[in-house]
């Protein structure tokens, strides 16, 4: 041990008990716990700072617990001992209950996050599409600035989870180009690209639908029964984000990629009907990513598909039109049943696909409907640790029953942003 300031300690991590008074030195968004001074009351508590890759952590000795003294039941009556497990029961049932409440405040503290940036970033879209006409240089770098950290985040931290979203307020025209930035460059990075292709990625999903500002309302979300006229009119928006984008100084990579976001690899795309050999890699990603965003989140919600039949969709029907690189690798990144997903179980029950870590997406994290406790008070149901447990099928939230349907409450709007593995781990319970 060595003394750090009068009371405090630095301890060595391997030799953390419980009954210690830590005061961890990092941000609340390093660590899992909802402050970062608390006393250690569990094995796991120790587990999850060790999995910090502390060397060591302050210790304040005068709110530390002393030391137990080991004691033994041989000799006692027997009286004594019963007392002292029914005593030990009702300790081991208090630790529960607090790793419980520790494990709660922990996810909703990651939802919590995961929807304050998603906002964040709808503002930065509004604030640039205000900016553009003005001042269209400043309104690049402040774009600029938030792909970059958004990118550095995604790089630094290892694994990431996309995390399907609260029903939150917003715009398709805001969301949107949110929702494709976020995917696209999870897509991106687990397809390998570099932080500067993935920084030209995430400004070109950004800002692929910028030209729409252009466009009379009624032309500017793609309907099927658009008329001639009306469907030349909507292709337009490309052209007129491209130019936007040069007035915008956006790298090469990025017009590029903008200019090519409803190109298709079977030449049936548009405006130029290029093929496959002809798009750049970043056009690939942002033209899988723009349409699966746009099954899941059509402008009249009534035409929604779940996210599972998006993806199913594509691979069935539309494969041939998308990158088999760029779709293999969305495939496994999203996993079979997409964040959003209705399920149900080998057990029956039923439950909603909130979070998918990129690395094992076979293993979702589930929201599961349970009739004993509210919505807001139910912890997240990890695969990866309940090897048990399975998904049987996928439902259209109009199969569930009405009590699940309640409490699963499926959104009509998917959106997704993504967390940190380590964070989302935390919270997972069998």
């Amino acid at each position: 041990m060595k003394r750090k300031d009068d009371g405090v300690e630095l301890i060595e991590v391997s030799s953390l008990r419980i009954g210690m008074f830590v005061e961890l030195d990092m941000g609340w968004l390093a660590h899992p716990f909802p402050t970062g001074s608390f006393k250690l009351t569990s094995a796991s508590q120790i587990e999850t700072i060790r999995g910090l890759g502390l060397q060591r952590v302050r210790v304040n000795t005068t709110k530390t617990e002393p030391e137990p003294v080991e004691s033994s039941l041989a000799g006692l009556p027997a009286v004594d001992a019963q007392t002292i497990a029914r005593n030990d029961a009702v300790n081991q049932e208090g630790l529960l209950r607090q790793q419980r409440a520790e494990q709660l405040a922990a996810q909703k503290r990651s939802l919590v996050v995961c929807e304050r940036r998603f906002g964040e970033t709808v503002r930065q879209f509004r604030k640039a599409m205000e900016l553009i006409p003005s001042q269209p240089k400043v309104a690049a770098t402040q774009c600029q600035d938030m792909v970059d950290g958004i990118v550095g985040e995604m790089l630094s931290e290892g694994e990431s989870a996309i995390r399907l979203l609260s029903e939150v307020a917003g715009d398709k025209a805001s969301m949107h180009p949110v929702n494709v930035t976020i995917v696209s460059l999870l897509l991106g990075k687990a397809m390998g690209l570099n932080q500067a292709e993935l920084a030209d990625l995430g400004m070109a999903a950004f800002l692929h639908d910028v030209g729409k500002a252009q466009l009379p309302d009624r032309v500017r979300w793609l309907e099927e029964n658009f008329s001639t006229a009306e469907y030349k009119l909507y292709q337009e928006h490309v052209a007129h984000s491209v130019q936007v984008g040069k007035s915008m100084e956006l790298s090469n990579a990025s017009l590029m990629a903008i200019a090519q976001h409803h190109e298709l690899t079977d030449g049936s795309g548009f405006p130029s009907r290029v093929k496959g050999d002809s798009m750049t890699r970043c056009a690939r990603i942002l033209a899988l990513v723009n349409r699966y965003d746009n099954l899941c989140n059509p402008s009249r919600p009534a035409a929604a598909m779940t996210p599972h039949e998006s993806l199913s969709m594509i691979f069935a029907q539309q494969k041939t039109r998308f990158d088999t690189v760029a779709l293999s690798a969305f495939i496994r990144m999203m996993g079979v049943y997409p964040p959003g997903s209705v399920v149900q179980l080998v057990d029956e029950r039923y439950a909603m696909v909130v979070s998918v870590n990129s690395a094992r997406p076979l293993k979702p994290r589930l929201l599961v409907h349970d009739a004993g406790v509210s919505r807001h008070e139910a912890l997240i149901l990890d695969l990866e640790t309940a090897p048990h447990i399975g998904i049987r099928r996928c439902l259209k939230p109009a199969a569930l029953p009405g009590p699940a349907m309640d409490f699963l409450a499926p959104r009509q709007r998917v959106s997704y942003f993504f967390e940190h593995v380590m964070e989302s781990r935390i919270g997972a319970l069998a």
